[in-house]
């Protein structure tokens, strides 16, 4: 029989671990690992709402599909519909739908800067913050539509806010590397 707690006792006396402190063996590995598993997600939603252009009919560059620009304005619409977050509704309404191709393209590429960011482990701080207010937009957006999205939008947030305090990507990470041969100090403020 295992003891659960050092508060419970075996037959009269105390659990032989009872006291001894438990720690988390490398927690800057596992941190790390949900970083890339975050960004990995990133990557994967932007996915479909990436196309190629051709500079000249010649030179390959990533481009919003227009798909992705033309379905922005009905699902931010519905977004804003029933939220009961008042003031975030009227954001919805009054800034976002009158300018959702702008929208489309900013939500687009910083999802690509945050997941490519995150996997890669550069520029954590600044890449968590971007990926902090995406998730909060996320959050504020659909939080009223179901349990599911609540809890999903508090995880990527609650993640974010860990990536950034914990600068998670100096561990298994370019912003390690960098820091490990840079003595700018300022670089740690983005890393």
């Amino acid at each position: 029989m295992r003891a659960w707690s050092s508060s419970i006792r075996l037959h009269g006396a105390a659990h032989p671990h009872a006291g001894a402190p438990r720690r988390v063996i490398r927690p800057d590995l596992w941190i790390a690992l949900l970083r890339v598993v975050v960004g990995a997600w990133f990557v994967k939603a932007v996915w479909t709402k990436l196309t190629l252009a051709y500079l000249w009919d010649v030179i390959p560059y990533p481009t919003v599909s227009p798909r992705f620009v033309a379905f922005h304005p009905k699902r931010v619409a519905e977004f804003a519909a029933g939220n009961p977050v008042e003031w975030y509704k009227e954001f919805l309404e009054r800034t976002v739908l009158p300018h959702s191709g702008v929208f489309a393209t900013l939500q687009t590429f910083g999802e690509v800067a945050v997941g490519i960011g995150l996997i890669l482990g550069f520029a954590t701080g600044l890449t968590a913050l971007v990926g902090l207010v995406l998730s909060l937009n996320y959050g504020l957006a659909s939080q009223w539509m179901s349990f599911g999205q609540q809890g999903f939008h508090v995880m990527l947030v609650t993640s974010m806010i860990v990536f950034l305090l914990a600068r998670a990507g100096r561990t298994w990470g370019l912003d390690g590397l960098i820091l490990s041969r840079s003595g700018r100090r300022w670089l740690r403020l983005l890393m």
